[in-house]
């Protein structure tokens, strides 16, 4: 597997956020719907991410698809971060996540959840986290709403992606040593 100074577990998962305002839940007074700037446009953006309930390390990029060529970008710009960690990745089964042509460099190991099985990957808690901050909000470009993705993704902190990512099934204390 090679020569390694330390091992963390991610999960990664992909999210899309768009010109297509998001509605969301609001505080108003009882009987009164919530109001907000509103625009219907179908231009979009994705954001990668791979998250460590272990020690909160996160690495996250934009992207302008969600397809194999894209995932292959992740992967080469995620190995680059602590490239003498081993990172093992639970992510879901999109075809994309299996295609033939990915080259998985030498400090990534891939464990794919099972089918069908969303709940079980904490990165799902951080992109509703981030989707509730984004709710409501008109955004007039791509570049507005990569902007807010920027604000956003440097503004996580360690603690905080452990705290939502620590689910009881993952932080086993008897196992991780890191």
């Amino acid at each position: 597997m090679g020569n390694f100074e330390s091992i963390n577990l991610f999960f990664q998962d992909e999210s899309r956020y768009g010109l297509f305002t998001r509605n969301g839940k609001s505080v108003t007074a009882i009987g009164v719907k919530p109001i907000c700037t509103f625009q219907q446009v179908f231009k979009s953006t994705w954001l990668s991410g791979a998250f460590s309930p272990i020690t909160g390390d996160h690495f996250q990029l934009i992207l302008p698809h969600c397809n194999a060529d894209n995932f292959q970008v992740f992967l080469n710009n995620f190995t680059k971060e602590k490239p003498k960690e081993l990172k093992i990745v639970v992510l879901d089964n999109g075809r994309f996540h299996k295609a033939k042509k990915l080259i998985i460099p030498e400090n990534i190991v891939l464990v794919f959840l099972p089918p069908y099985s969303p709940e079980l990957n904490p990165a799902e808690k951080m992109w509703a986290k981030y989707k509730r901050q984004f709710s409501n909000k008109f955004y007039k470009s791509l570049e507005d709403v990569e902007d807010f993705i920027t604000d956003v993704v440097k503004n996580t902190t360690k603690k905080e992606v452990m705290s939502i990512c620590g689910y009881s099934y993952v932080c086993l204390d008897k196992i991780w040593t890191i």
